[in-house]
């Protein structure tokens, strides 16, 4: 069922939207743009305009600060004979700037170090905005028409938005275990094989060394035990051997032992040589003993590195390879387990998550519904002053089949200019000067999200007591952002708090345009010329009495 937005009394003055935080554009520096050679403009807050004749280039300022916004950028828009434009702008101590040269190559610098053109845009999109001629097109889309609303709930968006996310992470987590399902199955066969087959030998960190050298000596217990043998043989067991020619060697010493120490300390050193001998034979006699053939050792030790090295063709080159190779493999087997079980609960998760969405998009349904009719009740207040005395405007909300990601419903503008009809989407029934006023009243009632907004000849087509209207609108948004605007009204230039004049000059056969700041005289000719097309006596009169009900007296020049 659709769900519409509850009307409500038109206030008769909008109050100006709250001044968004930031820095002013202090100054505008242009060289080599179009008709411009060189341009310094000293900019204030509050309401300031920029007329001149037709074709006299006020729009170029408007196109100098596009290329701060990172407009796209147009050789055609240097100066003819130059090779390059540069636009530089000033916020306080910030400056940005933008330089185009002949070949189309673009330069942006944010306080004099090289960005990209979208960092420059970005960081311009904070402090500036522009609305240009024919951004009122804008308004045909949905989403911008959603946009309007939307800013006036951010908290009750944010939280669709967060819950949506979520929900949506889910499902796609999901989708993948389902999706994966039967290769996850084929992963773990193959995990838990590698992982058991590691885990059944369990190789300990450096033992393939020891191993190897218990394998070399088992391998050779013969050839140990004939080599210890044939040594005790030679040291004791011969007949005539080691032993027996050191213990005569003792013996033949023992006279000249007791009248020559020299001797005496020979023996001695002897019996000691004689005692190692001998200890030595003890282990020789049990080496020759104990190294018969143990095939069984023999075979255990054998196979334990056989498989050590089957282990490190497959998982190595290293054991520690194969001990790093087994821990990522229990690391893996664990994940795809959890998935594996994920796969099962997931699916209550997904079902939790969803009616979390369903819940935040009805609060942000109910939020927006909310804030609908005083919405639309200040934009029909300004839209009527703007010279449709008729109009009626409403925004409905009305519910998408599926959750979306910017709600469970759409938003959509719907409007009437003419009494009697009924109300139609935006986008079907408003025409092109229809579509203007309307964007006119959205920019005045709800500014801008930057300190500065530029209007670019937006109030064409207006004139009469809708001129009026709009000037009223644009100074009152001026209490609360730098506003610029490049008009051809009078009654919007005699609300302006400054006043510029763009003309343009022949200097050595060469167009020059030039944007002077007008004191009250050259001001007072400026609304008379606006106003009729000259400066007589009649169109300075009445310039004078538009000046005094707006800014207050002006001199007679």
């Amino acid at each position: 069922m659709t769900r519409k937005a509850r009307a409500a009394r038109v206030p008769e003055a909008p109050a100006a939207p709250p001044p968004p935080a930031g820095p002013l554009l202090g100054r505008l520096e242009v060289r080599n743009l179009a008709t411009i050679r060189e341009l310094t403009l000293e900019l204030e807050d509050g309401f300031t305009v920029f007329t001149g004749e037709t074709g006299a280039g006020k729009s170029i300022i408007v196109d100098a600060l596009g290329l701060l916004l990172g407009a796209r950028s147009n050789t055609d828009l240097i100066r003819t004979g130059e090779e390059h434009l540069l636009v530089t702008g000033f916020w306080d101590e910030d400056a940005a700037s933008r330089k185009v040269n002949s070949q189309g190559r673009s330069t942006a610098r944010l306080d004099g170090e090289v960005v990209t053109v979208r960092e420059l845009q970005d960081w311009a999109q904070q402090r500036l905005t522009i609305h240009w001629q024919h951004s009122a097109v804008s308004l045909l889309s949905p989403a911008n028409q959603r946009a309007l609303l939307d800013k006036q709930v951010p908290a009750d968006l944010d939280a669709y938005v967060g819950a949506y996310r979520a929900w949506q992470e889910a499902r796609a987590r999901l989708e993948t275990l389902r999706s994966t399902q039967r290769e996850r199955a084929r992963q773990i066969d193959l995990l838990q094989f590698q992982a058991d087959e590691i885990a059944e030998i369990a190789p300990q960190a450096g033992e393939e060394e020891p191993l190897q050298t218990d394998l070399n000596r088992l391998a050779n217990l013969d050839t140990i035990a004939q080599g210890a043998a044939l040594a005790l043989n030679l040291i004791v067991d011969a007949d005539e051997n080691a032993v027996g020619y050191l213990s005569e060697a003792i013996r033949a010493l023992n006279a000249g032992a007791r009248y020559d120490p020299v001797s005496a300390a020979l023996q001695t050193e002897l019996r000691t040589a004689l005692d190692g001998i001998q200890a030595v034979a003890g282990e020789l006699r049990s080496v020759a003993d104990s190294n018969a053939p143990d095939p069984e050792e023999l075979a255990r030790v054998e196979a334990r590195l056989g498989a050590l090295g089957r282990l490190r063709a497959k998982y190595g080159p290293g054991l520690d390879d194969v001990l790093a190779f087994h821990i990522q493999v229990q690391d893996e087997l664990a994940t795809l387990t959890r998935d594996e079980l994920d796969a099962g609960t997931l699916d209550h998760e997904v079902e939790r998550l969803h009616a979390g969405v369903l819940a935040a998009g009805r609060a942000l349904d109910g939020a927006r519904v909310t804030r609908a009719g005083p919405l639309a009740a200040q934009l029909v207040g300004v839209i009527r002053e703007l010279g449709m005395p008729h109009a009626r405007l409403e925004f409905r909300v009305e519910p998408t089949p599926e959750p979306t990601t910017h709600g469970i419903s759409d938003v959509t503008l719907y409007f009437t200019a003419n009494p009697g009809e009924d109300l139609a989407p935006l986008a079907d029934v408003a025409s092109g000067g229809e579509l203007s006023r309307v964007m006119l009243a959205i920019s005045t009632v709800l500014g801008a999200d930057t300190p500065a907004v530029v209007f670019d000849e937006v109030d064409a087509g207006i004139g009469g007591s809708a001129a009026s209207a709009v000037a009223d609108q644009l100074r009152r948004l001026a209490r609360t952002r730098q506003v610029f605007v490049v008009t051809h009204l009078a009654q919007i230039a005699a609300r302006a708090d400054q006043h510029y004049r763009v003309s343009k000059r022949v200097e050595d056969g060469r167009t020059v345009s030039a944007v002077e700041r007008l004191d009250d005289a050259a001001r007072l000719d400026e609304i008379a010329r606006m106003l009729s097309g000259n400066t007589s006596e009649a169109a300075l009169r009445h310039a004078r009495e538009l000046l005094a009900g707006t800014t207050g007296s002006v001199s007679t020049p």
